[in-house]
C-alpha cells in the first residue's frame, strides 16, 4: 500500500541523531520545511521512563528511528547480549512511546541481516523468517525482527502508520573506522591507508574474499527514508538498496586503488565469512520511483576523504605531513 505523508510544518524527531544513519537523515531533513528534533545523551533510549517524558514534553509529529547498538561480526560474537538487550529495549521504549504521544508516522530502520542465512539471492521481502539466521549476526538481527514484528502489531492493534526499512550494508561520513568494532568497508580503508603510509607489503583481509556483499551510500539511504515516510505505508519490512553486489576481494581492490595502496592481500581464512552472499531484492522500492544516486567508486572516494579529515587520526603511527 502506498500513501502520502506531508512533512512540510511536522516535528520531526530523529532517534540516532550522531549515528552514521541518523546523521544522515539529519542532513537531509534540512532540505524539507520541518523542525528537527534530537534528544541529548540524558534521554537513554534503554530507559522507558525517560523515552517515554520526552516523548510527551517533546511531542513529535513524525520519527525516523535509527538508533540501535551496531556493530561487525567480531563485535556481534563478543557481546552478545548487548546487541540483543539494547536493540530490544530502544525499539520497545520509542515505539511504545511513539504510540503514547499519538505519533503520525514512524519509520524503524532495521537491517538486511534479518533474512535467513540461505535465503535465495536476490532476497525478497518475504523471505523473512522462512530460515536459520546467519550466526555470526543473529543477536542483532533477532532484535531487528523483533523491531518489524512490533512496528506491525501497533499497525494491527493501534492503527499506527508504523513502517520498517531494511536496509543493505551501508557506508558514509561518520563511519567507524575501529578495526574491533567496525563493518567490512570503512576496515579496509583503514587497513590500506595503514598499510599505505606503514611501509607495508601486504595488507590483511579476513575470510577469504569470497562472499558477494551489496553497498549503499548513506546519503542515499537518508534520502529514501524521506521518500518511504512520503510515500510508503504498509505492513512488513521494504528493502532498500541498489540491487547490486561485488565480491569482498573485489571490495578490497577497490579500496586499495582509492587510497593508493599498492601491495598485495592477504586473505586470513581463519576469520569467518559470514554469509557467503547477500545482495537485496529492491523491486518494490524502485516500483515506487526510488533509485540511489552514488556510485561505489564515488562513495568509497568521498569516505576515504572524511576519514582523512576524521578518522586517520587513530592510526598507529605518524603520517607525513
Amino acid at each position: 500500500m502506498t500513501g502520502t505523508y506531508d512533512l512540510s510544518g511536522k516535528r520531526v524527531y530523529v532517534a540516532g541523531h550522531r549515528g552514521m544513519v541518523g546523521s544522515a537523515i539529519v542532513r537531509r531533513l534540512a532540505q524539507e520545511d520541518c523542525e528537527v528534533l534530537t534528544a541529548g545523551r540524558e534521554v537513554d533510549l534503554r530507559e522507558q521512563a525517560l523515552v517515554r517524558d520526552w516523548f510527551a514534553s517533546e511531542r513529535p509529529d513524525a520519527v525516523f528511528m535509527a538508533a540501535a547498538r551496531v556493530g561487525g561480526i567480531l563485535a556481534n560474537d563478543s557481546y552478545p547480549a548487548q546487541f540483543l538487550y539494547d536493540n530490544l529495549m530502544i525499539e520497545a521504549n520509542v515505539i511504545e512511546a511513539a504510540r503514547q504521544a499519538g505519533v503520525g508516522k514512524l519509520l524503524m530502520l532495521g537491517s538486511s541481516c534479518i533474512y535467513p542465512r540461505e535465503a535465495a539471492q536476490p532476497i525478497t521481502e518475504s523471505a523473512l523468517l522462512t530460515g536459520p539466521l546467519e550466526q555470526t549476526n543473529k543477536w542483532y538481527a533477532v532484535a531487528k525482527i523483533a523491531g518489524v514484528m512490533l512496528c506491525d502489531a501497533y499497525r494491527a492493534e493501534y492503527g499506527c502508520d508504523f513502517i520498517s526499512a531494511m536496509p543493505t550494508n551501508l557506508y558514509g561520513p561518520g563511519d567507524n573506522f575501529d578495526l574491533v568494532t567496525s563493518h567490512v568497508l570503512p576496515a579496509l580503508i583503514r587497513k590500506a591507508h595503514e598499510a599505505k603510509f606503514g611501509g607495508a607489503q601486504t595488507m590483511t583481509v579476513w575470510g577469504s574474499g569470497l562472499p558477494r556483499r551489496e553497498f549503499l551510500h548513506v546519503d542515499d539511504l537518508a534520502d529514501a527514508c524521506v521518500f518511504l515516510m512520503r510515500h510508503h505505508s504498509a505492513a512488513g519490512p521494504i528493502n532498500v538498496g541498489c540491487g547490486k553486489d561485488l565480491s569482498i576481494a573485489e571490495l578490497a581492490q577497490l579500496v586499495c586503488a582509492t587510497v593508493g595502496f599498492e601491495g598485495t592481500l592477504d586473505f586470513d581464512r581463519g576469520r569467518p565469512d559470514g554469509t557467503m552472499r547477500k545482495v537485496l531484492d529492491v523491486s518494490r522500492l524502485t516500483a515506487l520511483g526510488w533509485q540511489p544516486r552514488i556510485g561505489l567508486q564515488d562513495g568509497i572516494a568521498r569516505v576515504y576523504q572524511d576519514f582523512l579529515v576524521s578518522g586517520a587520526r587513530h592510526v598507529r603511527f605518524d603520517r607525513p605531513a
